[in-house]
């Protein structure tokens, strides 16, 4: 049986491609979907590909992947930066957490240096646009080997 991972993204991501794509560039969520999906068939895993602009969505999905045992690859968004819920609800999980951005927050404004998430991520990836999923992906499937 594959090991069960949830790519979990947060607040205006499904604007992907939409919103200023001088930073975040043109493809859309639909595509990382795709290729999310794909990779992760190849790889062995089983994949919940899941959006949502909501806090209180977010924590109930992080707590759905503690209680399913999965790894989990995170983009929290906005969410990064203020959430003590997701905050929470992320040291739940057991299994491995890797924390994505697609662009470089150290490099951003002031407001988004800072992600609370990262102080209980297994791993952090930022910076590399949309190839942080794949890398993450990757990255999940040696840490659940």
């Amino acid at each position: 049986m594959s090991d069960l991972v949830y790519v979990l993204n947060g607040p205006n991501l499904n604007m992907l491609g939409k919103r200023e794509p001088h930073l975040y560039g043109h493809t859309t969520l639909a595509e990382i979907e795709q290729t999310v999906r794909s990779l992760a068939t190849r790889l062995e895993l089983r994949c919940e590909f899941r959006q949502t602009n909501s806090e209180a969505t977010m924590v109930d999905w992080l707590q759905e992947a503690f209680e399913a045992d999965a790894g989990v690859v995170l983009n929290p968004a906005g969410l990064s930066f203020r959430s003590i819920p997701v905050l929470d609800a992320a040291k739940l999980l057991q299994r491995p957490l890797i924390e994505v951005h697609i662009t470089n927050i150290h490099k951003r404004e002031e407001i988004y240096r800072h992600s609370l998430i990262s102080g209980v991520a297994t791993g952090v990836i930022c910076g590399l646009g949309v190839q942080c999923y794949p890398l993450a992906l990757h990255a999940m499937a040696s840490m659940l080997a």
